[in-house]
């Protein structure tokens, strides 16, 4: 049903933009993605569920910079020093989904989903993790490994939702 709901929303999306709109991958414009998501946030996160408990913590607290430049959209960690471009895969009022892929150890690939739901300076969601690792010798895929994590933020600098 995601997938369906994904696909249904690319579509509209990509007939109702105007041409002149700066995108950011699956059709969604970059001067859609609120100016509430950028900053930086404090994030919890309690796996909910997964395949491979030796390879996933169960819980973490991480801090995401988000910031724009031009027309990428990067999410920065100063905890684990990641720095990476998201995709914006939907923006519906407060509710932002947004995915990035990083690929590392020159066989395996980690494709981080998040769904949010901003909600003023705070926002809770599911953080969907899938950690593909290839062969070396022929680049079969060899295991996949899946996490799901519940995840919450609070604000902590950037611009606020909040009307002072």
């Amino acid at each position: 049903m995601k997938k369906l709901w994904s696909f249904l929303l690319f579509f509209i999306l990509a007939f109702t933009l105007p041409a002149d709109a700066e995108v950011i991958q699956a059709g969604v414009s970059i001067d859609d993605v609120p100016q509430f998501l950028l900053g930086t946030w404090r994030v919890n996160a309690k796996l909910d569920k997964t395949n491979s408990y030796k390879t996933f913590r169960p819980q973490g607290v991480d801090f995401w910079n988000l910031s724009r430049t031009a027309d990428k959209i990067t999410l920065n960690n100063p905890n684990s020093g990641a720095n990476a471009e998201i995709s914006v895969d939907a923006v519906e009022g407060n509710l932002i989904i947004f995915s990035k892929k990083t690929h590392y150890d020159n066989n395996k690939i980690l494709t981080d989903t998040v769904n949010m739901r901003i909600d003023g300076d705070k926002f809770s969601g599911i953080n969907t993790l899938k950690l593909e690792s290839y062969s070396l010798i022929d680049n079969h895929l060899m295991k996949t490994e899946t996490a799901q994590y519940l995840i919450n933020g609070e604000k902590l600098s950037g611009e606020s939702v909040i009307d002072n």
